[in-house]
């Protein structure tokens, strides 16, 4: 079946055929019926046009009368040169018939302007409208142009866990896995003996896949992993999902200016891939969502990303304290106001900000000589600030099992993570982007429960 997507881009030559799609509108003038067919594979519509001048059969009254918005119908009819401005091709109705009704007094999705609020009450039916049908094309072209990119360079994707017993961050806000009755067990008065439990002992959704990719790193050089990652925050706000997509590359025999200079790669790929592959729905982004998203990208793509330490930033920031509500000061982690005005007023592009505090980084960070930061590495973007975040691994035994002992991480959890250091180490780094905050980035949306098909957040996991 061709999808509507090719039959605007072909010549008027006159076959006849049967298109499948949603009806988007009816509109009935004098001497003619038109439809706008839509069938999802782009964002414009096949305007279908009945003869009305001429009569119409009963059959095709009939089944216009059953054809509103929101119904799905099978088109039949030519395919001749349209003379209405911006399309070049339209559908000469000979025969229809409606597949699926859409009632017009229940059919929410009525009007053409609903507000993102209303929509996610009915997340179910959202992708119909021209704004999450654009998004959800666009999250398709991302997922591609992320396994180019590094199918094109070399690395093998490996399938990480979804399941484990490490947190990967040390922060602790992970979603238990167990086939123990807790509450059965609270009821009774019961202690909890994990030894009886399914995998004889906690385990949770995973938050990263990276210690398990770093595994794989340590044999086949260059990995990465892209797949679904959990946070049990309790955080009700239009930037977490308590489930979310993580791309996690890592690279054996590298250093901190190699992840940088990876990062900057990608994401140029990624922003290229998005002007080239989507420009129709990017053209729907820029005008009805966030105005300026093209001409972003393409600054960003065309820009060479400024090298920053995290004591030069803390620095720039201080001399303009009083423009932040969160002051600036050394041992901060730095807000989202600080990455913004970091790129958008003192560097004028994208900037990777590098050697933090090791108090605000994670455990497995390579300890700098001055045993205060760590080789970290954020990718600042203007717009939104972090996008990417990553750095060496701490190679070295006898450091990272003094960093573990130091923050008081249950090391039996982490043996297998020592082994690695233990048995032929290497220098080696990666990053981690957040597949929902990229797609915020090239569409504009500022909710990210909307640019997944199915949000999972606090007090969220329907259908």
């Amino acid at each position: 079946m061709t999808s509507i997507r090719d039959l605007l881009s072909s010549s008027p030559d006159g076959r006849t055929l049967t298109v499948k799609g949603w009806i988007r509108t009816k509109r009935e003038a004098k001497n003619a019926v038109f439809l706008e067919l839509n069938d999802g594979s782009c964002m414009a519509n096949l305007q279908c046009v009945l003869d009305a001048a001429s009569g119409l059969s009963e059959t095709l009254r009939a089944e216009l009368v059953r054809c509103g918005t929101g119904a799905s119908a099978a088109v039949t009819g030519t395919l001749v040169a349209s003379p209405a401005a911006g399309q070049a091709v339209e559908l000469k109705v000979s025969g229809l018939e409606v597949i699926g009704e859409a009632p017009a007094e229940s059919y929410p999705l009525q009007k053409k302007n609903h507000s993102l609020e209303f929509l996610r009450e009915i997340a179910h039916l959202r992708a119909r409208t021209n704004t999450f049908g654009a998004v959800a094309r666009m999250r398709n072209q991302m997922a591609y142009a992320i396994h180019s990119f590094f199918q094109e360079r070399g690395f093998q994707w490996v399938h990480t866990p979804v399941i484990t017993a490490s947190d990967c961050e040390g922060a602790g806000a992970m979603f238990q896995v167990t086939t123990l009755d807790l509450d059965a067990l609270a009821r009774a008065g019961k202690p909890v003996d994990y030894a009886k439990d399914f995998f004889d002992k906690k385990a949770y959704l995973t938050v990263s896949g990276q210690l398990n990719v770093e595994t794989y790193c340590m044999a086949l050089s260059r990995v990465y992993t892209f797949g679904p990652t959990f946070r049990a925050e309790n955080s009700n706000t239009t930037r977490h999902l308590a489930e979310f997509w993580m791309i996690e590359p890592e690279l054996a025999f590298a250093e901190l200016e190699d992840n940088i200079a990876l990062a900057e790669d990608f994401l140029k790929h990624l922003f290229a891939w998005a002007l080239d592959k989507c420009a129709e729905d990017l053209a729907f982004f820029d005008k009805r969502i966030q105005s300026g998203i093209v001409d972003t990208l393409s600054s960003v793509v065309k820009s060479k990303f400024a090298r920053m330490t995290y004591t030069e930033a803390v620095k720039e920031l201080e001399k303009h304290a009083s423009e932040f509500e969160f002051k600036p000061y050394w041992g901060c982690d730095l807000q989202s106001e600080h990455e913004k005005y970091l790129t958008e007023k003192v560097v004028g592009g994208p900037v990777a900000v590098t050697d933090y505090p090791k108090e605000i980084k994670a455990f497995y960070m390579r300890l700098n000589p001055d045993g205060k930061t760590v080789r970290a590495m954020d990718v600042l973007v203007p717009r939104l600030g972090e996008i990417i975040g990553g750095s060496e691994r701490e190679y070295r035994h006898d450091v990272l099992l003094a960093r573990i002992r130091e923050l008081g991480l249950p090391e039996e959890a982490y043996s297998w993570y020592l082994d690695l250091r233990r048995f032929g180490t290497a220098p080696h780094c990666g990053f981690g982007l957040g597949f929902e905050r990229l797609l915020m980035y090239v569409t504009g949306m500022q909710n990210i429960r909307d640019v997944i098909p199915f949000p999972r957040a606090v007090h969220q996991a329907d259908f």
